[in-house]
């Protein structure tokens, strides 16, 4: 038997920006990382806020300095459509696990469902699914519940900032959600159908906004494979890295300033006690992000960029 051909050695690039990635349904979060990632030929690369193989939509994608602020991004509310079929309970609260109940629904009229969605809305606590990537003595609760084993998970806070009905037809509930980081829709969807008198999983899942990218467009494979090879047209697609921080306030430095960060010093800078900011040279350029001590009268670098931002 012939060897199979080595494959291409790829030449990587240094390149620094933000791909807002429409993420097809059927992948990993990393493998669709991956495949973006070679045709951008990125040397660096890392995403935020991961989705489930069986859900699609809004991923971003940090290339270069832009990973250094992937940690700040995971902390961004989100907003999600999903469609919930009533009547069975699955081990993964989504299509892709095995029924484990079945339940009678109710008739059902949309006034009511809305009404029963009502509640939902604020602050609450959830307890995260074993299916999920949480990690218990460094391994991730799923691998735990693939072989029947059950851990208890601390309830944690989150919000649900708004909630509603989209469609309804007996035993299918399509909703919107806009909610808080770390809000599992499979869990808001099991527990919906319990409002509701019944039991249901997820069949359909899709992040539309994340964050300070709410309105921009995302991108599928299809549309960067079609530009594969005019780097010039797949670097046109990305935002800089500071995009993903515009709910910071920013502050335009002076030089004396703008070494001092660089050099990771505090400045005497006025803002909210323990608030971020985005730092800026006076000649425009994106220094990174820092925040102010407990007393409002100090900036501390935190995340800072190791030159100027770019996409070359």
């Amino acid at each position: 038997m012939s060897a199979r051909p080595a494959r291409p050695r790829v030449a990587w690039r240094t390149l620094d920006g933000i791909l807002l990635l429409d993420k097809p349904v059927g992948l990993t979060s990393n493998q669709a990382l991956q495949r973006a990632r070679r045709l951008y030929r990125a040397a660096k690369a890392g995403h935020t806020g991961s989705l489930d193989p069986f859900a699609g939509g809004v991923l971003p994608l940090c290339f270069g300095q832009a990973t250094k602020v992937a940690g700040l991004l995971l902390e961004s509310d989100k907003s999600y459509r999903a469609v919930l079929v009533l009547g069975s309970r699955t081990a993964t609260g989504d299509r892709d696990g095995p029924v484990v109940e079945r339940r009678a629904v109710p008739p059902l009229e949309a006034a009511a469902v809305s009404a029963v969605l009502g509640r939902f809305l604020g602050a609450q606590t959830q307890v995260p699914p074993m299916y999920s990537a949480l990690k218990r003595d460094g391994e991730p609760l799923y691998a735990l519940a693939r072989r029947g084993v059950e851990v208890e998970r601390a309830a944690r806070p989150i919000r649900i900032d708004h909630l509603t009905l989209a469609r309804l037809d007996q035993g299918t509930i399509e909703f919107n959600v806009g909610c808080s980081k770390g809000t599992y829709v499979r869990v808001l969807g099991e527990d919906i159908a319990v409002a509701l008198g019944t039991c249901g999983h997820l069949t359909e899942l899709t992040r539309t906004e994340v964050g300070a990218f709410a309105g921009r467009p995302a991108y599928g494979l299809a549309t960067l494979e079609a530009l594969a090879g005019d780097e010039a047209a797949l670097d046109a697609l990305l935002l800089p890295v500071d995009a993903a921080l515009e709910c910071y306030p920013a502050c335009v430095l002076g030089a004396l300033d703008t070494s001092a960060i660089r050099q990771g010093r505090a400045i005497d800078l006025s803002a909210p006690p323990e608030s971020r900011v985005r730092l800026y040279a006076d000649s425009g350029s994106f220094i990174g992000v820092g925040q102010a001590d407990t007393a409002g009268h100090r900036v501390l670098p935190i995340r800072l960029m190791s030159e100027v931002a770019r996409v070359d």
